[in-house]
């Protein structure tokens, strides 16, 4: 429970700020305390300024200018470089995290062969309430846990980006993040960067343990326009583009590991649910049933043609080496340029 504690919370848009000061709040509020949060904006100068000038008189927040190509892993890159602690959470910039979200991190830290601790991830619909026909069997097309994973703290093949921890040791062994594979600033909602991740780094130390611990609970906002059926569409086919890089990356038989048991188990489950519910004349029963067909359907589209171009030489994605800590910030709160290699 000693381990210095750094918290990344990579930034990109103004239209987040009420968020962003949330989310920021909320790793202060912690009971145990991080040792620095790091802010890491992602090519936006008036962003990155006027967060500089909100922190500005703040010794535990720095603000940093994403040191690598545009999107989030390069950020989270950045973040990793200019980091001081012997952990690295990483908390998304539109979630809030429960007050002892990094001390139940912290914990699952005191094992020596821990490397990554997740957690879970609810989501907060705009609307007030999940929408009738969303599966919770999708839930992470709107970035939080969903049904399927087990209860408790659990070994995992991967964490999931948004609600983690690493040691800093685990980035020495295996590098950064992959850019290429998730979001890049382009408008399409790709993933899979932290998976790929966590495969490459236990193929590296095979005896690493990487665990969820679902009592580390942050709350995930979902904007209305991410409730609506076409986002849902888009979103599971982006999915099945990522995880061909994945799979392309480490290989399909462990980069779909997981999603075999999740398609042949979790989803068929969820179906029978849905028409059981219709049946019962339950609200939402068959639209639910129908999301599950069609967003397994619109994420193997996305899968077979991002496997085709994969083959085609069409789609690249790197792995950059993590430089040691940065040094010193030099009390502007802007630094980090040059961080990631």
């Amino acid at each position: 429970m000693s381990a210095e504690i750094s918290v990344v919370i990579c930034v990109y848009t103004e239209d987040r700020w009420e968020d962003i000061l949330a989310a920021v709040s909320s790793v202060r509020a912690q009971s145990l305390a991080a040792v620095e949060t790091l802010l890491v904006v992602d090519h936006n100068a008036t962003l990155l300024d006027r967060l500089a000038r909100e922190y500005k008189e703040t010794e535990d927040v720095r603000v940093l200018a994403n040191a690598g190509p545009r999107g989030l892993s390069a950020g989270r890159n950045t973040g990793i470089a200019a980091s001081r602690g012997e952990i690295i959470a990483f908390l998304d910039d539109d979630a809030v995290a429960e007050r002892d979200w990094l001390r139940h991190f912290a914990e699952g830290f005191e094992d020596p062969r821990v490397l990554a601790v997740g957690g879970r991830t609810m989501p907060a619909w705009e609307s007030g309430r999940r929408p009738g026909w969303f599966p919770e069997e999708f839930d992470w097309v709107v970035g939080c846990t969903y049904r399927g994973l087990p209860p408790g703290r659990v070994r995992v093949r991967n964490v999931l980006g948004g609600n983690a921890s690493f040691r800093r040791s685990a980035f020495d062994v295996a590098g950064g993040f992959a850019t290429g594979i998730g979001r890049d600033g382009d408008k399409r909602p790709l993933g899979c960067e932290e998976t790929e991740f966590c495969i490459r780094l236990t193929r590296a130390l095979p005896d690493a343990v990487l665990l969820i611990d679902d009592r580390s609970v942050i709350h995930h906002r979902v904007p209305a326009a991410r409730e609506r059926f076409p986002y849902f569409r888009t979103r599971t086919y982006a999915e099945g583009l990522s995880k061909a890089l994945v799979a392309r990356s480490v290989g399909a038989d462990k980069g779909l590991e997981s999603e075999r048991r999740y398609t042949t188990r979790v989803l068929p489950a969820g179906i029978v649910r849905g028409l059981r519910d219709a049946a019962l004349g339950r609200p939402g029963g068959a639209g639910r049933a129908g999301a599950i067909v069609a967003g397994v359907a619109a994420a193997a589209g996305g899968y077979v043609l991002g496997s085709i171009r994969a083959r085609r030489g069409g789609a690249t994605f790197s792995v950059v080496e993590i430089a040691g800590p940065a040094p010193a910030d030099d009390g502007e709160g802007t630094g980090g340029e040059g961080a990631a290699a």
